[in-house]
């Protein structure tokens, strides 16, 4: 059982950055680690995906602005977020899933979530 607990999220203006982090409440180094996205009416969205080697994914919408990594000694996933967008505003959620794949993007494949953080990004 691995509880998450995502914080850091905040209202910001466009063109602002947010750091978010997952606290994780066991070792994680061994996992797919995953952040998502859900803004109100649409679909929860694949952000960002770090494996066990520290490969990193990004979706296409969020990449060259985004950063996920990971601190294993004190089980913290974070996503650094620079020039933020109003298209940005969403709930952002952390995942855990046994490994990544191709298919890291899939809300299917994790496990576990955290309970969100609001980011609200305004114009």
């Amino acid at each position: 059982q691995v509880q998450l607990v995502e914080s850091g999220g905040d209202s910001v203006r466009a063109g602002g950055s947010l750091r978010l982090s997952c606290a994780a409440s066991t070792h994680t180094s061994n996992r797919c680690m995953g952040w998502f996205r859900q803004a109100p009416g649409k679909e929860r969205e694949g952000v960002a995906s770090i494996d066990s080697a520290d490969s990193t994914r990004y979706a296409d919408s969020v990449k060259g602005r985004f950063t996920i990594s990971k601190d294993n000694a004190e089980n913290t996933l974070y996503l650094q977020m620079n020039g933020l967008k109003p298209e940005d505003t969403a709930m952002y959620f952390c995942a855990a899933a046994p490994g990544c794949g191709s298919n890291w993007y899939q809300s299917a494949r994790y496990s576990y979530w955290g309970q969100g953080t609001q980011v609200t990004v305004s114009s």
